[in-house]
């Protein structure tokens, strides 16, 4: 069997070594043309073949990565409503993040999808309230939670109610590392204060450009100053924690390549402690506001944009997952990388234990009427198979840049290697991993993969996440 993609010099030509007699073709097949519906079809036979590579395939193959990627999470990441009566209890051997989501912003950008809100004083008030009746019933379930991550939403729109919440985490978690995301604006000496005391370690500023004009079209402008001013005000505040990160995003559609250096040279200048270069993730509902306010999404050139971030970053920095990157080791947004296990508190937030991913409902009226209850507030529940926990294991592991084998085996034996073997030499074949004894790595070609492989994730679950946020009753 020989299917061949693409047309002319550029064609990708793959060939089933198992055939008795082996041909090659020049048909052309045309992905935008390819219904969906036939996509799993052709995957299953591009695992079952032997790649052979003429000229510029790789485009090819990332496009039909992103095609393929979007059909199947659209299967994978599909979730039962569920009601439960009884909150899921900890390991006391095994060490756990917390994930704490506070979901306010004083301003709604319009490409975001996770669970948010405008801030309303009062109505923070109660939520905080509500998410330490959360953190205390889970306290009393065996949880060790070691690692604090605090997202959003803007945590800081309260910073003294965001104080309040970390000491009890702390008198009821053996907790040794805290990361709290922020705004350019909330970068004050009295947050900063608050933050320390607190005893954050790691600060993550939300910046995404420093682009006057980007910051314009993202209505971030008039809220949190120009691009000079959030670097002066990053700079003041940087050596505050053990780790400043700064958020960037890239590939908006008015961004230019001229933009996005103008970007690395200011980080570079700082120079900031970390930097994590999200790709732009969006749903199928913020693509169609992002297509009114900032243009259409074009993936073709994401791969140019991430080969120049990378370029720009890799000598001074070392990277902690496929789009962060540091100059000494430390905690990264992606606390999915570092903990097999994460405990998720708050409106929206997720949770994956022992094989299940977890949501709560996206309802902050819900959610604080359960828990002035101390009735658990998860709403949603997958539960995955034995393989899928192993795709999960792959593609999380090795977004953090390499995957412990010996590790994987003592998890789940040989029966990774046998399951996966179809990943493995996919990926083997396309140069995107690297054995070194019992570590698998990316290869530089292999970080620009799990980009995609992420980014289809996420996005995966931000639709999800849309649909969640649509059903909330009176929206809000």
């Amino acid at each position: 069997m020989v299917l061949v993609v693409g047309c002319g010099s550029a064609a990708l030509i793959l060939v089933d070594m198992n055939a008795a007699n082996c041909y090659i073709r020049r048909d052309v097949f045309c992905f935008s043309a390819i219904s969906i519906k036939y996509l799993h079809q052709i995957l299953e036979n591009l695992f079952s073949l032997r790649l052979l590579w003429v000229r510029e395939g790789l485009m090819l193959v990332e496009t039909f990565m992103t095609k393929f990627l979007r059909y199947q999470n659209q299967r994978y990441l599909t979730f039962d409503d569920v009601t439960v009566n009884k909150l899921a209890r900890g390991n006391q051997e095994r060490e756990y993040l917390l994930y704490v989501h506070i979901p306010f912003c004083e301003e709604l950008c319009p490409y975001c999808s996770f669970n948010r809100y405008k801030f309303q004083e009062d109505r923070a008030r109660r939520y905080f309230a509500a998410l330490r009746r959360e953190i205390k019933l889970y306290s009393e379930r065996d949880f060790r939670c070691t690692g604090v991550y605090v997202g959003g939403g803007t945590p800081t729109v309260l910073p003294e109610e965001l104080a309040q919440t970390l000491q009890l985490i702390r008198e009821s978690f053996p907790v040794r590392e805290v990361s709290v995301e922020t705004n350019p604006n909330h970068l004050t000496d009295e947050v900063v204060t608050i933050l320390r005391q607190a005893g954050v370690n790691r600060l993550s500023v939300g910046v995404q450009s420093f682009d006057d004009d980007l910051l314009k079209a993202m209505e971030r402008y008039h809220k949190y100053g120009s691009g000079a001013e959030i670097e002066a005000n990053i700079k003041h505040y940087k050596g505050s924690f053990d780790t400043l990160n700064v958020d960037m995003i890239f590939n908006f559609p008015s961004q230019s390549l001229e933009s996005l250096q103008r970007d690395l040279e200011i980080l570079k200048g700082m120079p900031a402690d970390q930097v994590t270069f999200y790709p732009l993730m969006v749903s199928t509902v913020t693509e169609k506001i992002i297509r009114k306010t900032l243009g259409k999404v074009d993936y073709r050139r994401e791969k140019i944009y991430y080969q120049e971030i990378f370029k720009q970053l890799e000598a001074d920095y070392q990277p902690g997952s496929a789009w962060c990157f540091s100059r000494q080791k430390a905690m990264i947004d992606e606390y999915i990388v570092d903990y097999d296990e994460y405990l998720g508190v708050g409106s929206g937030s997720f949770s994956y234990l022992n094989g299940k991913i977890m949501a709560n409902t996206f309802s902050v009226e819900e959610y604080c009427e359960k828990l002035e209850k101390d009735l658990p507030a998860v709403a949603f529940c997958k539960d995955f198979s034995l393989f899928e926990r192993m795709r999960y294991d792959f593609m999380i592991k090795l977004f953090g840049t390499s995957i412990d084998m010996a590790a994987i085996r003592r998890r789940y034996g040989n029966f990774f290697a046998d399951a996966l073997w179809k990943e493995l030499l996919l990926f083997k074949g396309l140069g995107a991993l690297k054995e070194d004894g019992n570590r698998l790595s990316l290869t530089k070609k292999g970080y620009y993969y799990w980009v995609i492989m992420m980014r289809e994730f996420f996005i995966g679950v931000n639709n999800f996440r849309d649909i969640c946020r649509n059903q909330v009753k009176g929206g809000e």
